[in-house]
C-alpha cells in the first residue's frame, strides 16, 4: 500500500549548480550524492516527509545523453513523482488489474560518493500514457534509508504540497483517488480564484490537483506539474534568510488556508513555481 511520497525529481542541467541552488533555497545541504556508471548525477535532500532528488547528466554515458536531450526538449524542472510503498508486489498486482501497465519491478542501489554508505530499494514505474503524462514511480526502500537532519525554524523541514494542473478533473479524480487509492481531503470549486481544487493526502503531503475554471475541459489533454510549497517553522526567518541569499521574493502574506502565512519565491528555482508556508497544517 502507498504510504507517502518517497521523493520528487527535479531535472537540472548541471548537478553542482543545481545542488547549490537548492541547498540555499532549502537551508540544508544534500544528504546523498552519487554518480552512476551510465552518467546520471544525483543530489538527494531528505526532508521530514519526503525527499527532493536533483538529477543531472554527467559525462557521456547513454543516460547522460538521454537527460541532455530531455533538457533540450523540455527544459529543466519538476519531472517525476515517486510514491513510497510498504508492499510493492501488492501495489504492482493492483495496478496490473487496473490496466495501468506497470513495468517489471527492478532492484536499485546507490553508493554515496563522499562517504562509505549504501542504499537499496525496489521500484517500478507506470508509463505516462496511463497517468495523464505525469511520470509515476513506486518505490519500496530497503537498506540504508535516510533520516532527516533537524534544521532551524527558518529552514525547510517538509514539503507541504505539490501542484498538478489538469484539463480533466474527473480523470484526475479517477487516477489519484479510485485507482491510486489516495485519500480525498477536498474537492472545491472556487470561482473567486478561478479554479477547482482537488486535494489528495498521503504521508503528510497534499497532492493538489488544480483545474482552471475558465479553460473548459479537455478529456485527452495532458496533466502538467506546476509547483511546490515548502513548509518552514518561522516564515519571517525564512524570508530574511532567502533575502540575504539574494532570492527575489514576494512580501509575506496571509495564506488561503486558515492560520497560514506564505510568500512566493520569484526566481532561482530552475523553473519550478515555489511557495513557502508556515502555520496551521491540516
Amino acid at each position: 500500500m502507498i504510504n507517502g511520497v518517497d521523493h520528487i525529481v527535479i531535472l537540472a542541467p548541471e548537478i553542482e549548480a543545481g545542488a547549490a541552488v537548492y541547498a540555499a533555497l532549502l537551508g540544508r545541504g544534500p544528504d546523498w550524492r552519487a554518480v552512476s556508471d551510465t552518467g546520471v548525477a544525483t543530489a538527494l535532500f531528505q526532508l521530514g516527509n519526503t525527499a527532493l532528488e536533483l538529477v543531472a547528466p554527467s559525462g557521456h554515458g547513454a543516460s547522460a545523453e538521454h537527460l541532455r536531450a530531455r533538457i533540450t526538449e523540455e527544459g529543466p524542472g519538476l519531472k517525476s513523482l515517486a510514491f513510497r510503498s510498504a508492499d510493492l508486489a501488492g501495489d504492482h498486482r493492483a495496478l496490473l488489474r487496473l490496466a495501468l501497465s506497470p513495468t517489471p519491478t527492478e532492484d536499485g542501489v546507490s553508493e554515496d560518493m563522499n562517504r562509505e554508505a549504501r542504499r537499496t530499494w525496489r521500484s517500478f514505474r507506470v508509463p505516462p500514457e496511463h497517468t495523464a503524462s505525469i511520470r509515476w514511480f513506486f518505490v519500496e526502500p530497503l537498506e540504508g534509508a535516510l533520516e532527516p537532519a533537524e534544521v532551524p525554524l527558518g529552514h525547510v523541514h517538509a514539503l507541504d504540497h505539490l501542484v498538478i494542473n489538469t484539463p480533466n478533473p474527473d480523470r484526475a479524480m479517477a487516477l489519484y483517488g479510485a485507482k491510486l487509492g489516495l485519500r480525498l481531503a477536498l474537492d472545491r470549486s472556487a470561482p473567486e480564484w478561478g479554479v477547482r481544487l482537488i486535494f489528495f493526502r498521503t504521508g503528510g503531503i497534499t497532492v493538489e490537483i488544480a483545474h482552471r475554471l475558465g479553460q473548459g475541459e479537455d478529456p485527452a489533454g495532458p496533466d502538467q506539474f506546476w509547483g511546490l510549497t515548502w513548509r518552514v517553522g518561522d516564515i519571517e526567518a525564512a524570508h530574511d534568510r532567502l533575502t540575504a541569499k539574494g532570492f527575489k521574493l514576494s512580501e509575506v502574506r496571509t495564506g488561503r488556508r486558515a492560520g497560514t502565512r506564505v510568500f512566493t519565491v520569484r526566481d532561482g528555482t530552475m523553473g519550478v513555481p515555489t511557495l513557502f508556508i508556515s502555520g496551521a497544517a491540516d
